[in-house]
């Protein structure tokens, strides 16, 4: 059974001021779970059916606390849909502080306010063997519910850095070049480029912001041949690392 202190504890960490106030966040499904088990990140408690703990055992380690539930409790627990596997809390890491040398290619996000589209470019940057990624201050947080969800596992690779963008760039070292996705950019698919610098997305519905393409030193534009008038943020995200990542 989960106690009704610690179901309101699980329910006030889906508030973004909550979860700042605990420093912890939620994690929901399987693949996401056993993912985090199998990270460095601290746990406080573990829901999960008898299932899950069979098909896991040897990932349980000492230090959190492991609840036996049913999938009626972690559906009234949970902010999903449909789980049927585990639910855990986590405490959020400590982030150190952004080191360029350690950091050749950077990945940046400029007012990504859609918790989907942050946790699936979060997902492409692991893909691609990022581990931090800067998003300005008034983009998603990365620990949103929707968010983790989106990673799929990924966010236990992502260090997330949010900062002040204008000022992160302006003190970047002389020879960073800086891309940015743009309409009026260079067509990516005619470039050679090595992953370097820094790449910025922009907003959902408003692209970069004037502030911020102002110290975009190379513009690329991803062609295209239909009648659709944009892609999603996280389809431009994944065109353009994969042309950055393609040569090596």
């Amino acid at each position: 059974m989960i106690s009704k202190g610690l179901l309101k504890y699980i329910r006030s960490l889906q508030i973004k001021k909550y979860r700042l106030l605990h420093q912890a966040f939620t994690v929901e499904g399987e693949k996401s779970v056993a993912e985090l088990l199998q990270s460095d990140f601290e746990l406080e408690t573990v829901l999960a059916t008898d299932k899950f703990l069979s098909r896991h055992t040897h990932l349980l380690r000492k230090g959190f606390e492991v609840i036996t539930v049913g999938e009626d409790e972690l559906g009234k627990a949970g902010s999903m849909e449909t789980n049927n596997a585990a639910l855990a809390i986590a405490k959020m890491r400590p982030v150190p502080e952004f080191s360029w040398p350690d950091h050749p290619f950077v990945l940046a996000l400029d007012e990504v306010r859609d918790p989907g589209n942050l946790g699936t470019i979060i997902r492409i940057a692991d893909w691609y063997g990022l581990t931090s990624i800067i998003l300005s201050e008034t983009s998603a947080d990365f620990y949103n519910q929707k968010v983790i969800a989106a990673t799929m596992g990924s966010f236990t690779r992502i260090t997330p850095q949010y900062v002040d963008l204008a000022a992160f760039m302006k003190n970047r070292p002389q020879n960073v070049p800086v891309f940015g996705a743009a309409l009026e950019g260079e067509n990516v698919h005619r470039l050679s480029l090595q992953p370097e610098g820094v790449l910025v997305m922009g907003n959902e519905s408003h692209g970069i912001r004037p502030e911020i393409m102002q110290l975009v030193t190379k513009p690329l534009h991803i062609p295209g041949r239909g009648g659709a008038e944009s892609l999603n943020v996280g389809t431009a995200t994944a065109i353009l690392l994969d042309n950055f990542f393609r040569n090596i």
